[in-house]
């Protein structure tokens, strides 16, 4: 029981951790899209840059995260040497990548349209490499169970990021007369984005001051390395499709339309897709409380009903959460600046996709228990090129309206094929019935909103918000065996 206790409080930790920097990072889209005109394309820049970073960051760890928590936890392993040859080959790959970056930077930014600005390439390659090192560090944090420091550690980087960020953008142009502030210019505000990446990421390398004096380059065993990278090369794999399916399309559309007009329209999806992003949010945060419920209850036989049941609430809260931000988008839109909000017609589009991932990530359990993670990997393969493909297509023709569209076919890809396998190799009772009327009612009331729309705002609000309570009040009509014995209980104590 205390083992239980201590593992959904690390959990919830470790949630807020990644959640709550999540929602603070997002809270830095306004700021840059206020001080960033959308014709500059600056913002484009950073976008496109991210979309890389996340791509390496996977390709600098080759899956040793997990290996590393997988033979940490062996009978009779040596942590410490486990760690040392985790940690040195990380390492060692990321310096050797810095190395290679420098090196070639002249071709690598001619290559990537950034010829004029190779400090932005330099950068940030020092910065996923820190961020490649560092991941084993957390993983360390994880498996001796500090979770606090972690915690400490990741929102010490998110706050100092806030910091900075809000003083560059907002504190000093009123301060830029002053002496000292003679390395500001407003114009560079692209490159200290970077830069103050780069600073607070060397910051919280400091942190981990404690660990690295466990660390021993004569504890690095070739024989172990040889035996882990058997074990992670399937996750690289895995990761590689993963991540790419995230960030595939904010890395072709400036290859799609080269030039300043790809820069412009990135930022632009770029910046309307962060509102989306709020489900993302909710996504993550379900997936933390429910990916170790499903694993833990595996051998109970009503598991199944269990994940049935789960899968269709998170179906109906996120489309609740789509339909409240589709009825509120005359207030959400205020999150980006106003240059930016022509994209915002590829924002239910977008929010779509990751309900449809989040689903995916519900049907996936099939091959998870049953240790066939190899499916995961082809199926996400075969999402990922009709995602590629209909970028590659349409791209030239729409813009960044055929990255919206790419996401959602090729996530809808993945749900249907791992529903229609997954219930072949280990059927699950979801109530198809149920989910296909919540689904047909949000899109109704959706069109609602669509076709409905009043010239006077506040009209228009009030409107949507009578259809937002429509859906509230048939989810709970259909639901209230769920929540009436609640309230009995609530009602007899009183």
């Amino acid at each position: 029981m205390a083992n239980l206790k201590k593992l959904f409080s690390d959990s919830v930790v470790y949630g807020l951790s990644s959640i709550v920097g999540r929602f603070l990072n997002y809270l830095l889209v306004p700021v840059y899209t206020y001080h960033i005109s959308a014709a500059s394309g600056g913002y484009g820049v950073v976008t496109n840059v991210y979309a890389y970073t996340a791509l390496l960051l996977v390709i600098l760890t080759f899956g040793m995260e997990t290996t590393f928590f997988y033979y940490s936890n062996r009978e009779g392993t040596d942590r410490r040497r486990v760690f040392s040859t985790a940690l040195t080959a990380v390492g060692t790959v990321a310096m050797v990548f810095v190395a290679l970056v420098v090196l070639f930077i002249g071709p690598i930014s001619t290559a990537m349209d950034y010829a004029d600005h190779p400090e932005y390439i330099q950068v940030m390659a020092i910065v996923v490499a820190l961020d490649a090192f560092q991941a084993i560090l957390f993983d360390r944090l994880r498996l001796d169970g500090k979770a606090w420091k972690f915690f400490a550690l990741k929102m010490g980087f998110i706050l100092l990021t806030v910091v900075l960020t809000l003083f560059i953008f907002l504190v000093a142009p009123h301060w830029s007369h002053l002496s000292w502030m003679g390395w500001y210019d407003e114009a560079n505000n692209v490159k200290y984005i970077f830069y103050i990446n780069l600073f607070c990421t060397a910051v919280v390398t400091f942190g981990f001051a404690k660990e690295l004096k466990d660390y021993g380059l004569s504890d690095f065993h070739f024989p172990l390395l040889k035996q882990m990278l058997k074990y992670a090369w399937p996750l690289l794999l895995f990761g590689i499709v993963g991540i790419f399916n995230q960030v595939a399309d904010k890395i072709l559309l400036p290859l799609l339309l080269p030039g300043e007009e790809g820069r412009v329209q990135l930022g632009i999806y770029g910046a309307c897709v962060k509102i989306a992003m709020l489900m993302a949010l909710i996504t993550q945060a379900f997936r933390y409380a429910y990916e170790p419920f499903v694993f833990g209850g595996q051998r109970d036989k009503q598991s199944k009903e269990t994940q049935a049941l789960a899968t269709k609430y998170f179906i109906m809260f996120t489309l609740l959460a789509f339909l409240a931000v589709m009825c509120y988008i005359d207030l959400f839109q205020h999150f980006v600046g106003p240059d930016y909000r022509e994209a915002l017609p590829a924002i239910p589009i977008v929010m779509m996709a990751e309900i449809l991932m989040g689903i995916y990530f519900n049907l996936s359990f099939w091959y998870k228990l049953n240790g066939q993670t190899w499916w995961g990997a082809l199926m996400s393969a075969i999402g990922c090129a009709v995602l590629v493909a209909v970028n590659i297509i349409f791209v030239p023709k729409i813009g960044y309206m055929a990255c919206a569209w790419g996401g959602l076919a090729g996530y809808g890809v993945c749900v249907l094929q791992s529903y229609l396998i997954g219930q072949k190799k280990n059927p699950v009772p979801y109530p198809v019935g149920e989910i296909a009327i919540y689904f047909v009612l949000a899109m109704a009331l959706y069109a609602i909103t669509v076709i409905v729309k009043p010239d006077n705002v506040y009209l228009r609000l009030a409107i949507n918000t009578v259809v937002l309570l429509v859906y509230v009040a048939v989810v709970m009509w259909r639901e209230r065996s769920l929540w009436q014995p609640i309230v009995k209980r609530i009602m007899h104590r009183q």
